[in-house]
């Protein structure tokens, strides 16, 4: 009984056939990092977190400013007789029945009304009313009758009201932009402390992997963004907000836009300054700069929310127009080009940003121990 050896084996004019991997494309490296930071940010508890909290506040700003406008504040006033009717008719007005005009003077001076309305013949109205130190003039406004009125040229939109869309827009642009960005730099030098960057950097180009790192994290930060705009925009039309909400709706929709295009700039520029460093405990000197201009334009809209001046030279500042032009759309003191002119100097700086960023990111990944100057970084 014989075997057959030659057909276990291999004939050795017969080529054995290996699998060979090819490297993926450019695009298709960017993907895949980037899905890889999503994916990332999506397992992270403390973003999941805060994302919850920072939705919490924007539904709660817009759950109490529809309580305040449908709960005006009411003035209590002591009512005689038939100055009840007269009362019940006004807006603003709570009524205390009284006996005589004695009682009404008695809660009157005890501080429990703040005026009384009692009968008066005299009066056109057929009512006075009494007071204890000084005219309550929110009672006579209430009282009085007033004509109707059309503005040729309405003004401008309340302070307090723009001063908190104003607060609004620089908060959300200022937890957004710095939350991101840190975890980007965060990631850069723990990838480049571990040394995973040089293994990726085997295998995908390195422009691929910042491209990558800043589309994932855009891609979550814009998310975010739009998640609290919807809310905010169901909230108001749910609370009765619809006027509030058409004058804030395209602010809004430009915000989302300037936000897109700034946040790439920025997020470039924290991939950029923190691959410059190889420890967690200098990220936080490295990226200073950065940080900066995320919080100059939160501290400016806070400073000069009424300030023609100021808003109008953070509208076309690259870095801060994702706050500034979105206040003077609001305001409605920008002109219908301005916000495309904006966007166009935003579009042109973060191209330039990018460039810049990505020399400094490429010479400086590999480079360990003490921080790379950066001379050094953009010399190669």
């Amino acid at each position: 009984m014989s075997t057959d050896i030659g057909s276990r084996q291999d004939s050795p004019t017969q080529p054995r056939t290996r699998a060979t991997h090819s490297a993926p494309g450019f695009w298709s490296s960017v993907w895949l990092v980037a899905s890889r930071e999503i994916t990332a940010r999506l397992r992270s508890k403390a973003f999941l977190i805060s994302t919850g909290i920072l939705l919490l506040l924007a539904i709660g700003s817009v759950v109490a400013g529809g309580l305040l406008s449908a709960n005006p504040s009411s003035t209590q006033v002591a009512v005689v007789g038939s100055a009840s009717a007269v009362v019940g008719q006004a807006d603003g007005l709570t009524a205390v029945s009284a006996d005589s005009v004695a009682d009404a003077e008695a809660l009157v001076r005890d501080g429990t009304v703040a005026a009384a309305v009692v009968p008066a013949d005299d009066s056109l109205l057929g009512v006075s009313v009494i007071a204890l130190d000084s005219a309550p003039m929110d009672v006579i406004n209430a009282l009085s009758v007033s004509p109707s009125v059309q503005l040729l040229d309405p003004a401008a939109q309340g302070g307090f009201l723009v001063y908190l869309v104003a607060i609004g827009f620089g908060l959300v642009f200022f937890m957004s932009a710095l939350t991101f960005g840190s975890t980007i730099a965060q990631s850069v030098v723990e990838e480049k402390q571990t040394r995973v960057v040089e293994i990726l950097m085997s295998t995908i180009p390195v422009r691929a992997l910042l491209a990558g790192k800043v589309l994932g994290n855009s891609i979550m930060a814009f998310g975010q963004i739009v998640a609290i705009a919807l809310l905010v925009a169901i909230g108001m039309a749910v609370t009765g907000q619809r006027v509030l909400l058409a004058d804030l709706g395209p602010a809004i929709g430009w915000f989302a836009v300037f936000f897109a295009f700034g946040f790439v700039m920025l997020a470039s520029l924290y991939a950029a300054t923190a691959s410059m460093v190889s420890r967690q405990e200098d990220v936080g000197t490295a990226t200073s700069p950065v940080a900066y201009l995320v919080m100059i334009p939160y501290f400016a809209v806070i400073f000069f929310n009424d300030n023609p001046l100021v808003l109008g030279i953070m509208s076309y500042v690259p870095f801060a127009a994702p706050v500034g032009m979105p206040v003077r759309i609001f305001l409605g003191t920008a002109e219908w080009w301005e916000p495309l002119l904006s966007l166009a100097l935003l579009l042109v700086t973060t191209a330039g940003v990018i460039l810049f960023g990505s020399r400094i990111y490429r010479n400086s990944l590999l480079r360990m121990g003490g921080r790379v100057t950066y001379k050094q970084a953009l010399r190669g």
